[in-house]
């Protein structure tokens, strides 16, 4: 078995990864930064005695998703299990937040989550096997003042999958789509989004080993604490008016 985990450098995905070398699948990581990704190779290699292909791939550029594709393809063929972790994030009003910044976070939070996602899916259908997580996030499920970018993306995330979930369903395909939807967890993610959480932070590898068991149970939507579905229940009945409310003096604590 394989699997291709995308922001494999730290936090979640590199906890994943490892989750996934416990099971004894072969990996695929995937990051920009290739040091790091040789470090998670020594370590799991020696600790598992898996097999880890390491791909330093910017996925911002459209171009490099269809050559990470086409490449996974010719050398593997197929993969059993993709977990499209890669994200950033920014914080700050919106009109003066960074624009470029603001479009890499459009290309990789949705634009190479979305076209990975088609690619590959496309190829389990076929086999009629096959999982994929997306990594969303709680915001997903809110409006968000001071991250209205990051939320934004995050929702397109959650209404993507469920979306796909369904016509698998329909369609009565062994092949099992899930999203996971953590709150905040203590990542490199705080220092990329120029954010500071206030409130209590998950560990990654926690967050990690509940998001995997989750995943090939076929769990649809994956929370990995009751605090987070809570706030989940309040966002669906509470008016988005008063979670924007809510989450703008959230927000501003961070900045």
């Amino acid at each position: 078995m394989i699997a291709l985990v995308t922001g494999a450098s730290s936090g979640i995905g590199r906890d994943i990864a490892r989750e996934l070398a416990k099971r004894k699948y072969d990996l695929i990581i995937v990051a920009r930064t290739e040091k790091a990704l040789q470090e998670l190779k020594s370590e799991l290699e020696k600790e598992y005695k898996v097999k880890i292909y390491i791909k330093i791939v910017d996925l911002t550029n459209k171009d490099n998703c269809i050559k990470l594709y086409n490449e996974v393809k010719t050398e593997f063929e197929n993969i059993d299990v993709l977990i499209n972790n890669a994200g950033l994030g920014t914080c700050g009003r919106f009109t003066d937040t960074s624009l470029e910044k603001e479009q890499q976070i459009i290309d990789t939070n949705i634009t190479a989550l979305h076209m990975l996602m088609k690619l590959f899916l496309k190829d389990m259908c076929k086999r009629n096997q096959g999982h994929i997580m997306n990594v969303a996030s709680i915001a997903g499920f809110m409006p968000g003042p001071l991250m209205a970018t990051y939320y934004a993306s995050k929702a397109y995330v959650v209404r993507l999958t469920q979306g796909i979930q369904r016509e698998l369903k329909m369609g009565k395909s062994h092949v099992k789509v899930s999203v996971l939807c953590p709150g905040p967890v203590r990542t490199n993610f705080q220092n990329v989004a120029d954010v500071k959480f206030n409130s209590p932070e998950a560990e990654s590898s926690v967050v990690a080993k509940k998001a995997v068991a989750k995943m090939l149970k076929g769990r649809e939507i994956i929370f990995t604490s009751w605090y987070i579905s809570l706030v989940r229940i309040f966002a669906k009945i509470l008016p988005d008016s008063f979670m924007a409310f809510c989450c703008y003096f959230v927000q501003k604590r961070k900045i």
